[in-house]
């Protein structure tokens, strides 16, 4: 008996009920890893990786902490490059280009005389008389000292500047620093002289200011006229009235404290120059004025001033402004000069009055001065210097 071979059907009818069986057998082991999976707990975040709100805030305090720290350095860095150039730009010494007097002279010419300082005689008991040199502190080593009292040719007169009877003898009014920017770098030493025959005058005026009949001042109209002094507009009245109306004679000594140039100096005073013509037009705003300003300005188309060297600008009696400079090596040299009064006397207001003046100690201590003549009859101060200096 021959055994026939499954149909094909019955073969698929095997496969599939084995498949079937297998599938069965899998079933407790895929529950088994269902429940393990639900079962287990999820990972945990690495240390470093959990970031709490406190963390998130701490770690932004540092970011804004360590950007701050960034922009201080880079401004100190800024402050520090910007005054490092201005030091380095101002110790550098330009070659000094040649002086040309208008008087004539040769710049070398020993008998072009700027100034000389006065000396006085002081006799000690039991000692020999000593000539001495009488001065004043200026607050700084560079410029220590500035004389009390000097003699000063006189423009206005004739003859040549050597002539003694030309030089003419001034007293300081006061003297004080004149400085830049909020670090307070120091530029120049500035005085302000009066000739001391003009002494008179100049208490006349100031005195007539508060009592018309009065021949000197006593504390407390003093007090008045130092308020008034001090205050922008009416110290610029005062000042501006005395400068036009009484004929003093005065100079301003300005001595560098650095090296500086004659540019530096004349843009500043041409600013002041030009700033007063722009609020008082009626009296500064015409043509001429600025002509004038071009003719001051021509005067100090020149080189460097080393520190403590000598420029000297004078006020005569019709209020023409001249103006000297000494290298220390050439001597004196007249520069030129400006017949318009009103550039002498809007420069010398710069010094004296305002909200704001070139140098604060300076009118400071130019006031202080002139409260010292104030308080002594008319006429008198002119004669103790006189008589001190015998």
């Amino acid at each position: 008996m021959s055994i026939r071979p499954p149909s094909s059907r019955v073969l698929r009818l095997i496969s599939r009920n084995e498949r079937n069986i297998q599938c069965l057998r899998r079933v407790p082991q895929c529950l088994a890893q269902r429940r393990s999976l639900a079962t287990k707990p999820a990972p945990s975040p690495a240390p470093g990786e959990r970031l709490d709100p406190i963390t998130l805030h701490r770690l932004e305090y540092q970011r804004r902490e360590y950007y701050k720290r960034r922009s201080y350095y880079a401004g100190t860095g800024f402050v520090l490059g910007m005054i490092a150039i201005w030091i380095t730009a101002t110790s550098i010494e330009l070659p000094p280009k040649p002086i040309q007097a208008d008087s004539g002279r040769r710049a070398d010419d020993p008998l072009v005389v700027l100034g000389k300082e006065k000396k006085i005689v002081i006799q000690k008991l039991g000692e020999e008389p000593e000539e001495v040199v009488d001065s004043l502190p200026t607050g700084t080593s560079t410029v220590p000292t500035f004389p009390r009292v000097l003699e000063y040719y006189d423009d206005a007169g004739e003859g040549p500047a050597s002539n003694d009877d030309r030089m003419v003898e001034y007293q300081c009014l006061g003297l004080g620093l004149r400085t830049v920017s909020f670090l307070g770098i120091e530029v120049y030493v500035v005085g302000m002289y009066i000739a001391t025959d003009d002494i008179a005058a100049l208490q006349e005026a100031l005195i007539r200011k508060i009592d018309p009949i009065a021949s000197t001042l006593v504390a407390g109209e003093k007090e008045k006229l130092k308020a008034k002094l001090y205050d922008p507009e009416e110290g610029s009245e005062i000042w501006n009235d005395v400068l036009k109306s009484t004929g003093i004679r005065t100079l301003i000594r300005i001595v560098p404290t650095k090296n500086t140039d004659f540019g530096h100096l004349k843009d500043a005073w041409v600013r002041h120059l030009t700033a007063r013509a722009q609020s008082n037009k009626e009296e500064f705003g015409d043509e001429s004025f600025g002509v004038s300003i071009q003719e001051f300005k021509q005067l100090f188309n020149r080189g460097s001033v080393p520190k403590g060297k000598e420029l000297v600008l004078s006020r005569d009696t019709k209020g023409k402004v001249a103006v000297w400079y000494d290298d220390g090596k050439n001597g004196a040299t007249r520069l030129g000069q400006v017949h318009d009064e009103r550039v002498s006397r809007g420069l010398w207001l710069n010094y004296l009055a305002g909200k704001t003046v070139a140098s604060e100690p300076a009118r400071k201590s130019i006031i202080e001065g002139v409260m010292e003549f104030v308080e002594r009859p008319v006429g008198t101060v002119a004669t103790q210097v006189v008589s001190h200096n015998v």
